[in-house]
């Protein structure tokens, strides 16, 4: 388990901490840093033409189980049950907690993506832009899934919960010893504008997003679908106008379950072949967990740093690589320097069946 450490009072009173949820408080935390590092002057942006998206794979669990252990003390009488309940736990509350504390009266709501939803975020909130539904977004990912026993039996019962006798080793994708997941919880926001708004302002412009694109495997609940996540990605790639040799980062949604991370290669490996030597494959979850929702956006955030120092951050904790994980351009446990980064592909796939791949761009003025 890997808990995310932030200072909940920095935008919020102690009231609004108190009656709101721990997704809430992640979520207003980012979106008010997400908005200071952009410079813009939030005073002046019309809040009916601001958007809120936030990915979460579930929500209300939380606040459920705790009410209900909270009532286990007084024989279950509901009296002490907390008349907090209903707006705690209706799906869309990271995003309306998030839109009570910065004001803003555009649309602002939550995907629910399963594990996807971090890239569904920015995703959604891309095509607003384009839509012109919004002039700017605020758009990731949120997580507060460590909290709830529920998730961790869940993940037990299906023998997809790591264990290791160091825990820092625990999350290892596509080690030969794998045995499943390490749950985190996190949070990761972006602003996000139109290219030529983000110029007019003079806005520092991370990247660009150049593609994406989301479909899903109709075949399983749990089990990954490799030919339909290779599909995602080949559209992704389509939509960009890029062909698998021009991404130089190929960021794996791979949990460490022994056949989920073996899928995953197999839809890499049928996209990205043998003839992409300019292509690095990581894993950010050996170093941060499974964020569920939050973690397609984590996950990126992790890798633009690299269009900077040009340096693929490595998928650590694998000791012995299980040859049906061996891809070309796999950056194992050390860090890479390279030449180039311009493009990142950021998959991110998710229970029932959801896949969905983003790309982004290096910002060339």
């Amino acid at each position: 388990m890997l808990e995310s450490h932030y200072d909940a009072l920095r935008h919020q009173k102690k009231k609004e901490v108190r009656v709101g949820t721990r997704a809430g408080s992640i979520s207003i935390y980012c979106a008010r840093e997400a908005i200071a590092d952009s410079k813009v002057a939030w005073d002046a942006v019309p809040k009916d033409r601001v958007g809120i998206y936030i990915g979460c794979t579930e929500h209300g669990n939380v606040e459920t189980e705790n009410e209900i252990y909270n009532i286990s003390k007084f024989n279950y009488d509901t009296k002490f049950w907390s008349h907090y309940h209903n707006p705690r736990t209706v799906a869309n509350n990271p995003a309306g907690e998030t839109s009570l504390n910065l004001g803003v009266t555009g649309p602002s709501y939550t995907i629910g993506a399963a594990c996807a939803a971090g890239n569904m975020g920015l995703i959604h909130a891309t095509q607003m832009l384009r839509l012109g539904e919004v002039d700017f977004a605020i758009c990731g990912g949120v997580s507060e899934s460590i909290h709830t026993f529920g998730i961790f039996a869940g993940f037990k019962s299906q023998n997809a919960l790591a264990t290791h006798d160091d825990p820092k080793k625990a999350s290892r994708p596509f080690d030969k010893a794998r045995n499943g997941i390490v749950i985190s919880e996190g949070g990761a926001l972006y602003t996000l504008e139109r290219l030529e708004d983000a110029q007019k302002r003079g806005a520092k412009i991370y990247a660009e997003i150049a593609g994406y694109h989301v479909n899903s495997d109709a075949s399983d609940y749990v089990l990954p679908n490799p030919t339909r996540q290779a599909e995602c990605v080949r559209s992704a790639l389509k939509r960009a106008g890029l062909a698998p040799r021009d991404i130089h980062i190929v960021n794996t949604h791979a949990t460490a379950t022994p056949l989920g991370d073996i899928q995953e290669c197999e839809a890499i490996r049928a996209v990205f072949g043998e003839e992409c030597p300019d292509t690095s494959i990581n894993n950010t979850k050996s170093f941060i967990g499974h964020c569920m929702g939050a973690a397609g956006a984590l996950e990126l955030a992790g890798n633009l740093p690299s269009f900077d120092d040009l340096v693929v951050h490595p998928t650590i904790n694998v000791d012995d690589l299980d040859p049906q994980c061996a891809l070309p351009g796999l950056v194992l446990n050390q860090p890479k320097k390279v030449s180039k980064v311009d493009t990142i592909l950021n998959n991110s796939f998710g229970m029932l069946g959801i896949n969905s791949t983003l790309i982004v761009k290096r910002f060339v003025p």
